[in-house]
């Protein structure tokens, strides 16, 4: 502060000083800092720098490319991840969490939790769920008629049902497990693994989004973005429907030989421009970029071509069925791109369209919304589990299923649900995890996680150990901190991380 403010004094007015006083009062914050860290680092209680591939201060002429494969802190158990994200708020009490409770005091108004707080107002009494449970499979976990598919998969699946948010607002919560924070402008999950890991195919992207064919989500990029990490490692979009890439093919007046010429000449001016402002990610990034598309030409047509498949790959994936066909291929073209070692892939069910919600938002009517998109999810989705088993990639994805909150066990007007932030059920597949088990739980009416709690952190931290990282040690220096996915906290859920299957 103090050189600051005296270098300040001499720009404005190089005759005018601070006092000697002031300058030595000032400086001493500056020294008794140097002496924190000090003492911090000879505690080893500053933040480790990153290893094998974290380094922020790793130079160009070290990693040829943002996306080259880096080595992981731990033994890793996955490769890669699939990510299932059911945006509006899936009920937990009508899908995986079912409480008798419910039947039992119907019509009662909820005692005993102190004040409860809705989000669109209009609480009501004790919702029974209007549909049924049934046990599958040998461990006997219920489940909801509105997953008979994915409940005949159920001994592959370990169920959390106390997971919990901090927030009941759709675009906060999306923030929140999606990068970790409830603030917009943090790192993606998908952009800290492969910012961490790189990627294992050098011509494709290593962090890949694929939306709802009706539109994005809520809170849109953000929730995708690399934040402050370098702009190489935020996701690329592959629409659901038509090309999945845009502009993928050069136009044919160009000839592959004058396209990489243009494509040098492009790289010589970037690089030019980057020696005079070498701090520019953004720069490096494009750069990056420019040379993965042209990758792309002659990788990805091939990845995203789903014509390739059996008629037998595609029932099962549920694309016989219209309503079921969008999400399957969105299931089908996820498995296509962890076979070609895509590091991270997150789909989406639930969209905003033109301030139009088609979403799990089930306010009005539950029993239309959650049928409507459990059956447009539930065949896809338990496809996409048989069929990595079945070829022998399920020990090396992770497939993660979650929503952005659960709901609410009172009615919203007799008909629906509100958010609830305080409980919902995330469940995890593959990756070793020993399926036909259910994690912690919730109270008698599912409004609150009660037994074993675990937040977004903990998650994550889970989801990077089970990559081979240590959520501790992946790291990277912004505004003066080594920051991380999980900031100062996150517990490893010992049923995920323990005895393997």
């Amino acid at each position: 502060m103090s050189v600051t403010r005296l270098y300040d004094c001499i720009g404005k007015n190089k005759k005018s000083f601070i006092s000697r006083r002031d300058f030595l009062f000032e400086a001493g914050e500056g020294i008794s800092g140097l002496a924190l860290v000090y003492l911090l680092a000879g505690e080893g209680l500053l933040a480790a720098r990153p290893e094998g591939g974290a380094s922020p201060c790793a130079s160009s002429s070290e990693i040829q490319s943002p996306l080259t494969p880096r080595p992981s802190h731990l033994e890793p158990r996955a490769k890669a991840i699939i990510s299932l994200f059911m945006s509006g708020g899936v009920s937990h009490v009508d899908t995986f969490d079912p409480k008798p409770m419910l039947m039992k005091y119907h019509g009662q108004p909820l005692t005993g939790k102190g004040r409860v707080k809705v989000r669109q107002g209009y609480p009501g009494p004790l919702m029974k769920s209007p549909f049924g449970f049934k046990k599958y499979g040998e461990s006997g976990i219920d489940v909801s008629d509105l997953f008979p598919h994915v409940g005949s998969m159920v001994d592959d699946l370990a169920f959390i049902r106390s997971a919990q948010g901090r927030s009941n607002d759709h675009v906060v919560a999306h923030y929140e497990w999606n990068t970790g924070s409830v603030l917009m402008g943090f790192p993606s999950v998908g952009s800290w693994i492969t910012y961490g890991l790189g990627s294992e195919n050098q011509n494709l992207p290593g962090f890949v989004v694929i939306y709802d064919y009706r539109g994005g989500p809520f809170s849109g990029p953000a929730n995708w973005s690399s934040g402050f990490l370098p702009a190489s490692y935020q996701g690329t979009v592959f629409r659901a429907t038509g090309d999945p890439i845009l502009d993928l093919k050069p136009p044919t007046s160009v000839s592959p030989e004058q396209q990489r010429a243009r494509l040098d000449h492009l790289a010589w001016l970037n690089e030019e421009h980057a020696k005079k402002y070498p701090g520019s990610t953004e720069l490096s990034a494009r750069i990056a970029a420019y040379e993965l598309a042209y990758r792309m030409q002659g990788c990805a047509p091939e990845a995203v071509d789903l014509s390739k498949e059996s008629e037998a790959t595609k029932r099962l994936y549920g694309m016989d069925d219209p309503v079921s066909e969008p999400f399957g291929k969105q299931c089908l073209l996820a498995r296509r791109l962890v076979e070609r070692g895509v590091r991270f892939i997150q789909l989406y069910n639930g969209a905003i369209v033109q301030q139009n919600v088609d979403t799990w938002d089930a306010h009005s009517n539950l029993v239309e919304n959650h049928t409507m998109h459990a059956r447009e999810v539930d065949k896809p989705i338990a496809g996409l589990i048989q069929d990595l088993k079945q070829r022998g990639m399920l020990e090396e994805t992770l497939v993660i299923w979650h929503s952005e909150f659960g709901r609410m066990p009172i009615s919203q007007r007799g008909v629906g649900r509100d958010h609830n932030p305080g409980a919902m059920t995330v469940w995890m597949a593959g990756a070793g995890i020993r399926g036909g088990q259910v994690i912690g739980a919730t109270d008698e009416f599912g409004y609150k996680a009660a037994e074993q709690v675990v937040s977004c952190h903990d998650i994550h931290a889970t989801l990077l150990h089970l990559l081979g990282l240590d959520h501790k040690r992946l790291t990277y220096f912004f505004n003066g901190r080594h920051m991380r996915l999980t900031d100062v906290h996150g517990e490893l859920i010992p049923q995920i991380v323990g005895v393997t299957a």
